[in-house]
């Protein structure tokens, strides 16, 4: 147990100490993942400093029961691991707005979710970015087509930087 606390605190210090790469004061694109069936969102970053920033996301979903919108914002710290790579973690939240059509079934509603987030991205010396990360989701509010509070969510991010 000695041995696993002492590993925690030395990653945790590693984790601080390393060197933020300077980020891009804005980036714009999509981010491709699933989510229960959410698919895509548009994906803006805005910069707040050399080692943390704002991300905002506009995802939509359109099927032949569920039309679904989320924005969510997050506040993400970004550490260097070598060269042009990048980790990141943040924590933020958002909202979600659903209507369910099928069969003599009709329902919409309204959520909240809390969410965190941790990934790896590459940023090119042209002005690309390319992340792969996961988002757990805690949704609160009315019961919504997915019967479930809890949402993971793995995506694929690629921006332009500008």
């Amino acid at each position: 147990m000695k041995k696993l606390i002492l590993s925690a605190f030395m990653l945790i210090g590693l984790a601080f100490s390393s060197q933020a790469q300077e980020i891009s004061k804005n980036a714009l694109g999509i981010r491709v993942g699933d989510n229960d069936g959410f698919g895509g969102e548009v994906s803006y970053q805005r910069g707040l400093g050399d080692n943390n920033r704002l991300e905002l996301d506009l995802g939509w979903r359109t099927s032949n029961h569920v039309d679904a919108i989320k924005l969510t914002g997050l506040y993400q710290w970004v550490w260097n691991i070598e060269g042009g790579f990048n980790w990141y973690a943040g924590v933020g939240g958002g909202l979600t707005s659903w209507s369910y059509d099928h069969n003599d079934a009709d329902d919409s509603g309204l959520g909240l979710f809390a969410a965190g987030d941790i990934g790896i991205e590459y940023v090119f010396d042209f002005p690309l970015q390319l992340s792969l990360d996961f988002r757990p989701e805690i949704h609160f509010g009315s019961e919504d087509w997915r019967n479930d509070s809890f949402g993971p969510d793995i995506a694929l991010g690629i921006r332009y930087r500008f």
